[in-house]
């Protein structure tokens, strides 16, 4: 990979779609891919306008972050949260847990395993070389990572014909997100990122209780211990052994409302030995609300790890002060090393298709304050 500036700029993943898009993909237009394609070159020309150093798809060809693997693998079946009602053990639970935090449940939709999986075709690799063939910057793309997989795909009463446990599931996922990584790294991709939101709902009380918005929430049944322990397993046999790209992970509490409350609270001091053991290279991770608390905590990553560091708030409309950002960001820099330190949003502007958090336009604004940031940081 060229090398990059000090405190490199990019985005977590999602962008806002084109109200055009969305309407495309409802009523699956015939021209779908090639309205994806412009959609996406829009989401490159903004980000590059703004100032970023490492441009990302936006997500543009996906219903939400992890739901694209749906048209990727067969044995998946995408159902939304309404769907899955009627599959959950606890109905009035489930019910009163997607009320309580503000969601609509036609507005998520999960892939469910209903077969043994098989990849019909590249998951991200595609995307990659359409970003390559049009931008000049260093290239970043997004993957759902294979913890958050193994809970959100496996629902017992759809799932166990194919694979009796989720145990049973867990070493396909593994062998497609390798194969992947592997080739990605082939084709000289500069960044991968797995997304593991829901590792914070095994540490973080809140509204949710143990359960997050996701029915990735429904699969846990071991202590909160061992699933952790589950979750570092994973990540290390996705990559272990593959070099070339940055491998990251992406842990948040959430990015479905912009109601802060219902989100999940809690500092990552709890996932800091499982980061430890975990063979990324770098930790993106959300600082820029009082609910990921101190910056301190970063001090406990792995010592050559970076911090892709969350330091401005995708779900506002606030346009953050570059000086403001650039004062925070000094003070992670004086705790790992100006080297260490890449600049994001918390997470993405657009994670579900039909429920962005931000339109576009303040999307770019915002990535254009951590750029000035980042040209403050480096005089």
């Amino acid at each position: 990979m060229a090398a990059l500036p000090l405190f490199p700029v990019t985005s977590v993943g999602s962008w806002p779609r084109p109200d055009w898009l969305l309407k495309a993909m409802k009523r699956r237009a015939p021209d779908l891919r090639g309205l994806q394609d412009e959609a996406t070159r829009l989401a490159i020309r903004q980000q590059e306008s703004a100032g970023v150093d490492v441009v990302v798809d936006g997500e543009q060809r996906r219903d939400n972050f992890y739901s694209f693997l749906c048209e990727k693998l067969d044995g998946l079946k995408l159902m939304t949260m309404a769907d899955l009602l009627d599959h959950v053990e606890d109905k009035a639970g489930f019910e009163a847990l997607l009320q309580t935090l503000d969601v609509p449940a036609f507005a998520i939709k999960n892939p469910t395993v209903v077969g043994r999986l098989s990849r019909r075709a590249p998951l991200v690799l595609d995307d990659f070389r359409f970003l390559r063939a049009n931008s000049k910057l260093p290239v970043k793309v997004t993957l759902p990572g294979p913890y958050l997989l193994s809970r959100s795909m496996w629902v017992k009463s759809l799932s166990q014909a194919a694979y009796p446990t989720r145990g049973e599931l867990i070493d396909d996922l593994v062998a497609i997100l390798r194969d992947e990584l592997e080739e990605l790294a082939a084709a000289g991709c500069e960044m991968v990122q797995f997304d593991e939101p829901v590792l914070t709902e095994l540490v973080f009380a809140g509204k949710s209780s143990t359960r997050t918005f996701m029915c990735a929430a429904l699969a846990a049944q071991a202590s909160p211990e061992s699933e952790l322990d589950l979750a570092v397993e994973l990540i290390n046999r996705v990559v272990d052994g593959v070099s070339g790209p940055i491998t990251a992970m992406h842990v948040c509490r959430g990015n479905w409302s912009r109601k802060e409350e219902v989100l999940l609270e809690g500092p990552y001091d709890p996932l800091m030995p499982s980061f430890r053991r975990m063979h990324v290279r770098q930790f993106v991770l959300e600082h820029a609300t009082d609910r990921a608390g101190p910056l301190e905590t970063l001090a406990q990553l792995p010592p050559s790890a970076q911090v892709g560091l969350g330091a401005v708030n995708p779900r506002t409309s606030e346009i953050e002060d570059p000086a403001a950002v650039a004062a925070r960001v000094r003070r992670v820099a004086d705790l790992l090393g100006r080297e260490r330190v890449f600049l994001n949003p918390d997470c993405g502007f657009g994670t579900f298709a039909e429920r962005p958090v931000n339109s576009a336009d303040v999307a770019e604004k915002k990535l254009a304050t951590l750029a000035a940031a980042a040209r403050l940081l480096r005089r």
